[in-house]
């Protein structure tokens, strides 16, 4: 799978362990950033949104220090669900029941170790469509899409 990733400055160390870890065997574009420089997160969350909406990668991943940032930023790219997930149930869920397609996590809020199990559980679930399917449609007409 290719995924796309990113952080702010306070992502970058979650974000460089789970190139390490929980991503070996996918395909991964780091969007940045590479430093604890500050920079302003809507940045790198557009540019990993307009990566999986444009379909260049099948999912991405986003941190910044909370994840909600982030999951807010990516949300106003059309035909984005990101989903700020700081336990792996709601990483599965987010994935079984809303297809969402970034996963964001907070730098200060999971540890690597929690965050490399959500990343593997949201990667692995499969959407489960059925009546999900029909209120994604909901969504996708609000924002045009269909």
């Amino acid at each position: 799978m290719t995924i796309a990733i990113g952080s702010d400055h306070n992502g970058v160390a979650l974000k460089e362990a789970l190139k390490q870890g929980a991503l070996q065997g996918h395909i991964v574009r780091d969007f940045g950033v590479f430093t604890s420089e500050s920079v302003d997160y809507p940045d790198i969350a557009f540019a990993v949104a307009r990566a999986v909406a444009s379909g260049e990668c099948e999912r991405g991943i986003l941190i910044c220090g909370t994840g909600i940032g982030m999951s807010i930023a990516a949300n106003k790219v059309q035909g984005i669900r990101a989903a700020a997930c700081s336990d792996v149930y709601s990483a599965k869920m987010s994935r079984r029941d809303n297809d969402a397609n970034i996963l964001c996590l907070g730098g200060r809020v999971v540890g690597p170790g929690l965050a490399a199990e959500i990343v593997t559980v949201w990667l692995n679930e499969p959407f489960a469509g059925g009546r999900h399917a029909r209120r994604l449609e909901k969504i996708h007409a609000q924002e045009g899409q269909r």
